[in-house]
């Protein structure tokens, strides 16, 4: 029996399909066996956050995201303890944020762009997955997300894509690949691979039930 839980760590660049594999997993695994910690909720409050001169913010950049704190709270779930996480509200003045009670579970997934980045976190995980997608593919994914869902303009979406996000992923996200386990193809259907994490963390589940 295994006593420790097992921590899946997904990462990959904006519109790369992470969070739909994530969603898929969740979907398939047994819900009281697993908690989930998404990246986005970390990330500083907008009055923290560092302005360019023009008074743009990168949250490309990993310091924009509250990476000890993430740490710290991988640590705590860990170690048998509940945490609270506000939600990130993607700084819509018109939302009220609620805070979210994550309890310790087998399986702990996380996700984000930075999870790898500092290695304190990186060596914690027992299975590091990237999700790849070509770059046309990822900004037409995040341009549709953010004009839909977000309410940016196409504009503001193209003008931060090339300013912060392309360049951020070359230099702080892509590396990551070289440090994970599994690289996942995401131009297309994520089915096969899919089914075959559900089939591997299924598996790996039964080993707290043996």
């Amino acid at each position: 029996m295994r006593k420790t839980p097992f921590i899946l760590g997904i990462c990959g660049g904006s519109g790369s399909g992470k969070t739909f594999l994530l969603h898929q997993l969740i979907q398939r695994l047994p819900s009281d066996q697993v908690t989930v910690i998404s990246q986005d909720h970390y990330y500083k409050k907008l009055e923290e956050q560092h302005r360019e001169p023009d008074g743009l913010v990168n949250f490309d950049h990993p310091d924009s995201v509250r990476l000890d704190l993430l740490l710290a709270d991988i640590h705590q779930l860990i170690s048998g303890q509940p945490i609270e996480l506000e939600e990130y509200v993607f700084n819509n003045p018109h939302a009220s944020p609620s805070i979210h009670l994550l309890h310790p579970a087998p399986l702990i997934i996380v996700e984000g762009l930075f999870i790898f980045h500092k290695p304190e976190i990186a060596q914690l995980f027992d299975l590091k997955v990237f999700v790849e997608a070509d770059e046309h593919r990822r900004l037409a994914r995040r341009l549709v997300r953010d004009i839909q869902e977000r309410g940016y303009s196409m504009e503001s979406i193209l003008r931060d894509y090339e300013r912060f996000v392309a360049p951020m992923y070359q230099q702080f996200i892509a590396p990551a690949k070289d440090i994970c386990d599994l690289i996942i193809p995401n131009n297309g259907h994520l089915h096969k691979p899919v089914q075959v994490m559900v089939d591997y963390l299924t598996q790996v589940l039964k080993r707290f039930q043996a």
